[in-house]
């Protein structure tokens, strides 16, 4: 009994033994994944710091200003003065047309408005007094000549006009004599003519001397006076017609004598066809006599009213100036003109091309000589470059403009310039892929880097920012693609100081390439798991890791 008894104390002391060698070797084994776990696992602590949402893309170097510079006109090039890659300064000639036609077109522009502009001045200045008189006698002058056809003709006038009917009727009786004495001349007949002819002399003179009383005289350097009837002077016309027939009287007593002292064998046929010319001579003047008596006809009448209409009209002007539809017609002919000669001398200017700005000649498309038109050369400016890159549609709605954006270049992609979007084009672009993008506008800063058009540049564009926000890194998150969620793992210390995680669902909000912010779920100091669970959950201690971790 006893034997059994100390054998049952045994099995309890080596079943004790057992126990504490198996827990001991679950302790070892327990401590050595501890320890792995420790060397092999990271974690952070959620902190509060800023973040800067971006987006990446590329594209080219570009110039702002690009040209294709085109001929306004077209003619025959007669200069080229630069070449491909020549630097040029804003207003320099490039291309020059020949111009010969174009000048003479200026110069007769020129021509028109000077004349156009003389006439409107014409038009609109002062009158000169000797103007105004000429006026004013013009319609004192049409104002008689009417009078003088609605009274009638005057005692003078009738009496004038019945002296030349008689001369005329003397014409014929001297004609008529002139056949008698051609066939029949005595001493007698050549003393009456010579009579005769004293008489018509002595009234000749009287005449003259009563003309000259009623005209205006002067004496000339040599001695000589020289008359000038007045005028509107009824005195003086009846004087002219009178010594009009006295010198008609004259002319004909001379002739009869001369006819008298040398007899002619072809007087009698020449003193025939006198008096047939002196008849007709008669005849005229009874008819112009009883023209006179008649009186002025109703078409007479009218043309001198008009007369005196455009003659007072004249006067009128004169005294008031234009009327405003003259001086408009006249100015429009000056704005015309004047427009003209702008689209002379603009055709002018455009037979020569010049640079718009200060850059590199980048084409040439005409040649000395060649009749040319269109586009003649293209130019760029490298004072003022800019960055365009192809954004995707699903990044641009993030974009304005104004945003700041940091630009590598591939040629120097460890030099950093800051930059800003300056545009956005308001229309997509699509590629053979069907992927659909927005050309987006990045100014270049100024730098020492000798930077080339077509260079390939990567921004980076800050498309949110927020300050003061709690952060974790990226690879404390873990997304849950099936229902749209996202969690941590915390890391949290039990009862017995040993070390374990707990997913937290968490609400994330914007993210870099490091840091994610947290909108709900944890809390500043919190210690998170970074990267996937590669030990126990309960754990002795932690890893190092990034800035924020432990």
């Amino acid at each position: 009994m006893m034997f059994i008894k100390r054998y049952k104390w045994i099995f309890v002391v080596v079943l004790v033994l057992l126990v504490a060698g198996l827990g001991a070797l679950f302790l070892r084994g327990r401590g050595q994944q501890m320890a792995a776990a420790e060397s092999d696992t990271e974690t952070a602590v959620a902190f509060i710091g800023d973040l800067a949402e971006s987006a990446t893309a590329s594209g080219q170097v570009s110039a702002v200003h690009e040209a294709a510079l085109s001929l306004q006109s077209s003619g025959k090039v007669t200069a080229v003065a630069v070449q491909v890659g020549d630097a040029v300064s804003k207003g320099d000639v490039l291309v020059q047309l020949d111009t010969t036609d174009l000048e003479r077109a200026v110069a007769s522009a020129e021509y028109d408005l000077a004349i156009a502009e003389a006439q409107l001045a014409e038009l609109t200045e002062d009158p000169s007094s000797e103007e105004l008189v000429a006026a004013e006698a013009a319609v004192n002058s049409a104002q008689a000549k009417l009078n003088d056809l609605l009274n009638g003709p005057t005692d003078d006038e009738i009496a004038a006009s019945e002296a030349g009917v008689q001369a005329a009727q003397a014409q014929v009786w001297a004609a008529s004599g002139n056949v008698t004495a051609a066939e029949d001349v005595s001493e007698a007949d050549i003393a009456a003519a010579q009579k005769a002819l004293d008489d018509a002399l002595d009234e000749q003179k009287s005449a003259h001397d009563a003309w000259v009383d009623l005209a205006i005289c002067k004496v000339g350097d040599d001695g000589v006076y020289s008359c000038v009837p007045k005028q509107d002077n009824d005195k003086m016309d009846a004087a002219t017609e009178t010594i009009q027939r006295a010198n008609a009287q004259v002319a004909i007593k001379q002739a009869q004598l001369d006819e008298l002292l040398n007899p002619d064998a072809n007087q009698v046929a020449s003193s025939e066809a006198g008096v047939g010319s002196a008849s007709a001579a008669y005849d005229a003047a009874v008819a112009r006599h009883e023209e006179l008596l008649a009186g002025a006809s109703d078409a007479e009448i009218a043309a001198a009213e008009a007369d005196l209409a455009s003659a007072e009209a004249s006067l009128d002007k004169l005294l008031n100036g234009p009327q405003q539809t003259d001086i408009t017609i006249y100015e429009t002919r000056v704005a015309q003109a004047q427009t003209a000669l702008q689209q002379a001398q603009n055709n002018l200017q455009d037979a020569t091309l010049k640079a718009p700005f200060d850059g590199l000649i980048t084409a040439i498309n005409v040649s000395p000589g060649e009749y040319a038109s269109g586009v003649a050369a293209e130019m760029m400016s490298m004072d003022n470059l800019e960055i365009i890159l192809s954004v995707d549609e699903v990044d641009v709605g993030k974009l304005a403009i104004g945003q700041p954006a940091v630009v590598t270049l591939e040629t120097w992609p460890d030099v950093q310039l800051e930059s800003a979007i300056t545009a956005i084009d308001p229309q997509a672009s699509a590629n053979s892929n069907g992927a659909v993008s927005y050309d987006v506008h990045l100014g270049l800063p100024e730098s020492d880097l000798p930077i080339l058009v077509g260079m390939t540049a990567n921004a980076d564009l800050l498309t949110d920012n927020r300050k003061g926000v709690l952060l974790v890194p990226n690879a404390a998150i873990h997304p849950d693609r099936q229902n749209g969620t996202y969690s941590v793992f915390i890391v949290q210390r039990d009862e017995q100081g040993a070390l374990e995680t707990v997913p937290v669902t968490v609400e994330i909000g914007l993210k870099d390439n490091q840091f994610t912010q947290i909108v709900s779920g944890l809390n500043v100091g919190d210690e998170v798991l970074l990267g996937t669970l590669s030990a126990p959950t309960t754990m002795s201690g932690f890893g190092s890791g990034q800035p924020g971790t432990r």
